[in-house]
């Protein structure tokens, strides 16, 4: 780790330390590490399966066995899956009163397996399933046996993830914008925020003059636009120690 970031990393801690509310805005880039690719990624699963055809309402609606396909594979790989050292820090900051709220763009439950219980789902959690039909609702682990999980009433069942073509929940865009216009800080973490309408919340935060602490790997627009401390690294690497920081630095 280099002697800037070194620094730049105690900065935010010190800032954090001092500062409340603060939230994080978390995305695919925090899950990585736990064996989730980012779905837009080389890997994903957008490489093998053209969302057109397997993530839209109209597609799950149209043939939702076709669309089931996918979601198996994306279940499997959320399955395996482990919060990761980034995942349980931030339970940490949570634990400690450092962390008031984080608001994840992810589906994969790893933030509350992490230790956090302040989490707000921009796009829903594949853990549930609903019956769109009778409004019925089961986990997933207890259809998962079942190649079509369907319903008692026999439709078959869609996870609780927001599909291109539906609109985010009305109660969850109200929250995240409200605890955007309060924060004195956030935390964007393994996201580029280029999608609507999530790429929103930093803008809200930064007009409210919220300090912007950003964690990438590499430049986004936020970098120059918004962010006030750019920490690159990969998350765990740097939310881990960040969170060792601000202990310190809080006492």
């Amino acid at each position: 780790m280099s002697e800037i970031l070194t620094q730049n990393i105690k900065k935010a801690a010190e800032v954090i330390a001092v500062s409340s509310p603060v939230i994080a805005l978390t995305g695919a880039g925090i899950s990585v590490e736990s064996g989730i690719p980012d779905f837009r990624g080389k890997n994903g699963l957008w490489s093998k399966y053209d969302p057109a055809r397997y993530a839209t309402i109209e597609a799950f609606l149209s043939d939702p066995a076709e669309v089931w396909n996918m979601l198996r594979e994306m279940d499997a790989l959320v399955l395996k899956a482990r919060p990761n050292p980034a995942h349980t820090a931030l339970g940490i900051l949570e634990d400690k009163g450092y962390l008031q709220h984080i608001i994840t763009q992810n589906i994969d439950n790893l933030h509350q397996a992490g230790g956090a219980s302040n989490v707000i789902e921009y796009h829903g959690n594949c853990s549930t399933l609903s019956c769109l039909s009778c409004n019925r609702r089961y986990s997933m682990e207890e259809k998962r046996h079942e190649y079509l999980p369907a319903c008692e009433c026999g439709k078959i069942l869609k996870p609780d993830i927001v599909f291109f073509g539906e609109g985010i929940p009305e109660e969850v865009l109200d929250l995240s914008f409200d605890i955007a216009r309060k924060a004195r800080v956030l935390l964007i973490i393994g996201t580029s925020a280029q999608v609507s309408p999530a790429n929103t919340i930093p803008v809200v935060a930064s007009k409210n003059n919220a300090t912007i602490i950003e964690i990438n790997k590499e430049n986004t627009w936020l970098t120059e636009q918004l962010t006030d401390i750019f920490l690159m690294g990969s998350a765990c690497d740097i939310v881990s120690g960040l969170v060792d920081e601000i202990v310190k630095a809080g006492g």
